[in-house]
Parts: C-alpha cells; structure tokens; sequence
C-alpha cells in the first residue's frame, strides 16, 4: 500500500539567492572568507551579535565585523539563535517555522527541534512558514554561519509586531550556554541622504550601547523589535552591547544620496 508523506515545507528553500548574494556554493564560499578574512575579530568573542542583512555588496563587510569575533569557535558552537524583523508579511508576534531544515548554496542546516518546540507554547510565538518563506533578514546571515561553523542547528524566528518583554523571554529560553551563540539581524536608518544617514545611526548607535529601549523604532533600525527585545534581556542581565563597525551603502556600494545604514555590534558580560 502507498502511503502518503507529507513533505510540505520540510525544506524552507533560499529565497535571495543569486540576489543578496552569490548562488553558486564556491562563488559564495570565496566571498564570505573574503569579508571576513577582512574583519578585525573583537575579543573575547561576543555571546551574541548584531549584525545587518542587505545585499552583500552593501553590508557584508560590516556583517563580518560582527561575525569575525566567532572565528575561533568552530569546534564549540553547536546552536545558533538568529532573530530578525519580518519584511514581507504582517506578523503579529513571533513565527518559528515548522520546516525541519533551512537551505542554502552552501547546503543545508537542521532547525533545532528541541528548541523550537520549547518556545511555541510561550506567548506571542506562532509556528508558521509563511512569515520565514520569502524573509532575507535571517537567510543572508546563514552563509556567514555556514563558513564558520562546521555543524550546527538552527533556532529560527521571525520577529513582527511584539514587545520588547516578549522578545526577551524568549532570548531568556534560548540563552543556553557556550554552544549557544546569538545573532539579531537588522539595519539601521533607510532612504536618507549620507550626512543625515550619519548624524541619525550615530544617535542610534548611542542609544543602543546605553540601552535606551525608547530610542530605537522603526526609523532607526528596521529590525527594532528583535534589537528591542535584545536589549531588553541586555538591561535585565547587566550585559553590555559595544559597537564594532558602523556604515552606510554610501560607504560601501551605493550612491550617497539614499543610503541605507549598518552597524555591527557584541553583546557580552
């Protein structure tokens, strides 16, 4: 008798490949190591970071920032929590996916089950694949985990409409230990001119580091609910959040006059 598998949506596919970055696996490969052979790694390295998630060419060298700090911990990291804005699709809450593996030209990567399971009961957390589908904010940091790291699993969370506290929560679930390490995705101001894209992520960046919750919306970081809910369990811990490199598209690959800004920062005791 044949029975019926239900393959729905076990493999959440690339969605910007070949768009935010390379699709071919070696060109991919080569332009990761690239950025962040180029990176000056921060020691001691951070538990979790903040790093941005726009086409390469405009943020991969600032995302290697970010990511250069873990250099050394191929051997120990087994579990990366990686939260990020949902762009395409309204959400209310959080969204975990029920696909069991995330793909990318570098091959692919389990979700952690276990953990995935121990937060779609809590509040404001759904388990849905449609806010993951078509989402670059967490797919273009993949590749940069992928090259670092040798074997992992995968907590991936969309991040809509939810409060700080929410979003705290659920880092306090995840937090884990050495194995974990943590990664939000966002950017900072969009569609300014380069001197006004400055003077608004440089005020940004201060209020980050001071943790002034009140200070970062939707105008200075599109990622703001998982970057508010970050330093959130920041103030409740006593954890610090340092910046290691700030730019903008004007910098990197862009004209100057409607840029895009990036910034990379460590969250550490």
């Amino acid at each position: 008798m044949h029975t019926h598998e239900d393959t729905t949506n076990t493999i959440r596919q690339p969605a910007v490949a070949g768009h935010f970055y390379p699709a071919s696996a070696g060109e991919l490969q080569a332009a990761v190591s690239d950025y962040l052979s180029r990176a000056r790694p921060v020691q001691p390295p951070p538990k979790a970071i903040i790093a941005p998630h726009a086409g390469y060419v405009f943020s991969g060298p600032v995302a290697a920032s970010a990511y250069a700090g873990w250099r050394e911990l191929a051997d120990s990291v087994r579990r990366i929590v990686l939260l990020g804005p949902a762009h395409r699709v309204y959400l209310r809450g959080m969204a975990v996916p029920a696909s069991r593996t995330f793909m990318t030209p570098l091959g692919n990567i389990p979700v952690d089950q276990q953990a995935v399971a121990a937060i779609s009961g809590m509040p404001g957390v759904i388990t849905d694949d449609l806010p993951h589908a078509g989402e670059h904010s967490l797919e273009v940091q993949l590749p940069f985990l992928q090259v670092l790291f040798p074997a992992f699993s995968l907590v991936p969370v969309v991040v809509g409409d939810a409060g700080a506290d929410t979003v705290a929560a659920v880092l306090e679930k995840l937090w884990g230990g050495d194995e974990t390490r943590i990664v939000i995705s966002t950017d900072l101001s969009h569609y300014h001119d380069y001197g006004t894209a400055r003077e608004i992520d440089t005020a940004t960046s201060a209020a980050i580091a001071a943790l002034e919750i009140d200070g970062i919306g939707p105008e200075q970081a599109c990622g703001c609910m998982p970057l508010r809910g970050m330093m959130q369990f920041a103030r409740d811990h006593g954890l610090q959040i340092s910046e290691l490199d700030r730019r903008n598209s004007g910098d990197t690959a862009g004209p100057r006059d409607h840029v895009v800004g990036y910034g990379a920062y460590a969250i550490r005791d």
